[in-house]
């Protein structure tokens, strides 16, 4: 999950409680040594915050922080990518260019948007990036509310949007 925000957070807090090992990334502060601060203090406040958006401190340990800077290339390593980050096209189409060079064909990214129409987040993005994308917006908070809207894109992969319903499905 990249964006550790309260929508990103909560998503990677419910992927972890289903038992899934979940990595959180976001930015790098300015201030600071801890350059995973952002993704380290969700997750504690995540801790601390009722209603819990986990189910026990055990889930929390599935969660695994980094940021974007230096993690970035671990999205290689992962079954599903999801943005959830700041609602602005172009640092979603910035990520995504960068997203675009590590993944790998096939593997499923979604972003949380419930503003920018799909067309415009894959515009200029190659046919696999486009073949591989669909909007997942879950709604806040993700462990109470249980509902989450696929959207898959003219271009969208059956297969790839039938990947993540059989993973939502769980």
């Amino acid at each position: 999950v990249i964006g550790a925000g309260v929508m990103g957070a909560g998503i990677a807090a419910q992927v972890a409680n289903a038992g899934i090992p979940v990595l959180l990334l976001d930015i790098v502060l300015k201030e600071g040594t801890d350059r995973d601060a952002v993704a380290k203090g969700a997750v504690a406040k995540m801790l601390k915050t009722e209603p819990a958006p986990f189910m026990s401190k055990a889930a929390a340990k599935l969660v695994e922080t980094g940021n974007i800077d230096d993690h970035l290339s671990r999205v290689a390593e992962c079954d599903w990518i999801i943005e959830a980050i700041v609602e602005r096209l172009d640092i979603k189409q910035a990520l995504y260019a960068k997203l675009e060079a590590l993944k790998r064909p096939g593997t499923p990214i979604s972003s949380n948007t419930s503003t920018i129409p799909l067309g415009a987040l894959v515009d200029g993005r190659s046919d696999q990036f486009k073949a591989d994308f669909l909007i997942t917006h879950f709604f806040n908070p993700p462990r109470y509310m249980r509902l989450i809207e696929i959207v898959r894109g003219a271009h969208t992969d059956a297969a790839v949007a039938e990947k993540v319903e059989d993973f939502v499905d769980r």
